[in-house]
C-alpha cells in the first residue's frame, strides 16, 4: 500500500505504512507547517504499519509543536507503535 497525505485546511489524514521509506514524504509534507498554522489535527485512522522512523518523525512534529506554542492533535485509532511511544513518554 502506497503512503498518502491528503488535507483540507489544517486536517490532514494519512494513510498506509509510515516506515524509512516514506517517511520524506512525511517530513517534506510537515516541514515548515507551524509556521503556516496555530491548529493542526493529523488523522492516523488509515495507518496500517508505522516503523520507528514514522514514529520518530510524528515524535518530532510533536516536539515542533510544543516548542513553537502551537496546537497538534493526532486523532484515529491508528498504529499501536505510535501509542505505546507516547505512553511511554508520559510515565517517563
Amino acid at each position: 500500500m502506497d503512503f498518502q497525505i491528503t488535507n483540507c485546511n489544517n486536517f490532514f489524514k494519512v494513510k498506509g505504512i509510515l516506515n524509512k521509506k516514506s517517511v520524506s514524504l512525511f517530513n517534506d509534507e510537515f516541514n515548515n507547517i507551524f509556521e503556516k498554522v496555530n491548529n493542526l489535527t493529523i488523522s492516523i485512522q488509515d495507518i496500517v504499519s508505522m516503523d520507528k522512523y514514522g514514529v520518530d518523525a510524528i515524535a518530532k512534529l510533536h516536539e515542533r509543536a510544543l516548542a513553537k506554542n502551537k496546537k497538534l492533535s493526532i486523532i484515529g485509532f491508528g498504529c499501536k507503535e505510535l501509542y505505546d511511544h507516547f505512553k511511554t513518554e508520559i510515565a517517563a
